[in-house]
C-alpha cells in the first residue's frame, strides 16, 4: 500500500453519524477547515443534561470554521442512524444539497460496559442496532453515491478484530456490537474493493478525552488525549486515493507517525502526560 495523499478534502462531501460532538464533530471541524460540505446525521436537536451540543450547534461550529476556509457548507439533519427511513431521507438530503456523497464517516456508537449479568436486552439491542446495523444500513444506503464518487472512503470507528478471550470475555455485549463495526470494514472493503470504494476502520491509541468518556470513567479522562488526533488521523485516511488504501483496521497514533507526525504533546488533555496516558480497548 502506498501512502500517497491527496492534499486537500475542499469540494467533498461527508456524511457523519453521530457528528454532534466528541471525535466526529472533529473529524468535521478539521474536514471543514479544508472548505469540505459535511452533513452531519445525529439525534440531538436538543441538549443533553450531561452532553453538551447539539446537530445545530455543531454545524454552526462547522460553518465559522468553513467561513474562515472560503468554501464548504454544513447540513445538520435530526434523525436516528437506527431507523432506515431516516437514513434513506438523511441520504437524499445530503444528495439534495451537496450533489452527491464522496465519504461516509460512522462514528454513532453506544457504549455500555455492563457484565452480562447487568446487562438488560433492551440495552443490548440499543447497542446492536446504533454500532453494527447502523454502520451498516448507513453505508449500505450511500453506496450508490459512493460509487458515482472520484474517491469514495468510508471510516468506521471501530476497533481491530482482536480475538484474545480476556478482551471479549470483559464486556461481552459491547465488544459484540463493536466487533460487528469492524466486521462491516472487513466485509465492504473486500466486496467493494474492486469498484473503487476504500473501507477502514479507525481506533484510537488511548482513551479519548470526550464528554462521553468523562461520564462513563471520570477521572480517567485525565490520562487521556483530545478528539483532534482522532480527526488528524481520520484526514490523513480520507486522502488517501482510496483505491491504494482499504480494508485496514488503523491506529491513529500509527497514521500519524506514517504521515511524518514526531510531537504528540499537543494532543493531550488537560493533566495527561504522556506517561499517564491509558490505552484503549482492545490493544495489546
Amino acid at each position: 500500500m502506498t501512502t500517497t495523499s491527496i492534499p486537500t478534502l475542499a469540494g467533498r462531501t461527508l456524511l457523519i453519524s453521530g457528528g454532534s460532538r466528541g471525535i466526529g464533530l472533529a473529524i468535521a471541524v478539521r474536514a471543514a477547515r479544508d472548505g469540505a460540505n459535511v452533513a452531519l446525521l445525529a439525534k440531538t436537536a436538543e441538549p443533553h443534561p450531561r452532553l453538551p451540543g447539539t446537530v445545530f450547534t455543531a454545524a454552526a461550529e462547522i460553518e465559522a470554521v468553513q467561513l474562515q476556509a472560503a468554501g464548504g457548507a454544513a447540513l445538520p439533519i435530526v434523525g436516528d442512524v437506527r431507523d432506515d427511513a431516516t437514513v434513506e431521507a438523511a441520504v437524499a438530503a445530503t444528495v439534495e444539497r451537496f450533489g452527491g456523497i464522496d465519504i461516509v464517516v460512522n462514528n454513532a456508537s453506544a457504549i455500555n460496559l455492563s457484565r452480562t449479568p447487568d446487562l438488560t436486552m433492551k440495552q443490548y439491542d440499543l447497542m446492536q442496532d446504533i454500532n453494527c446495523r447502523g454502520s451498516f444500513l448507513l453505508t449500505k444506503t450511500a453506496l450508490p453515491h459512493l460509487l458515482a464518487s472520484q474517491n469514495p472512503h468510508v471510516l468506521t470507528l471501530s476497533p481491530p478484530l482482536n480475538l484474545k478471550p480476556h478482551w471479549v470475555g470483559e464486556h461481552v455485549g459491547y465488544t459484540i456490537a463493536k466487533y460487528g463495526m469492524s466486521l462491516t470494514t472487513l466485509g465492504f472493503a473486500h466486496e467493494f474493493a474492486a469498484q473503487g470504494v476504500a473501507v477502514n476502520s479507525l481506533w484510537p491509541r488511548t482513551l479519548i478525552a470526550t464528554a462521553a468518556v468523562r461520564n462513563l470513567l471520570g477521572d480517567g479522562v485525565l490520562h487521556s488525549r483530545t478528539a483532534e488526533i482522532m480527526s488528524d488521523a481520520a484526514h490523513a485516511v480520507l486522502t488517501r486515493p482510496s483505491r491504494e488504501c482499504t480494508g485496514n483496521f488503523f491506529i491513529d497514533e500509527d497514521v500519524l507517525r506514517e504521515a511524518g507526525v514526531t510531537d504528540f504533546a499537543k494532543y493531550l488533555s488537560e493533566g495527561a502526560t504522556e506517561e499517564s496516558l491509558q490505552e484503549d480497548f482492545y490493544l495489546d
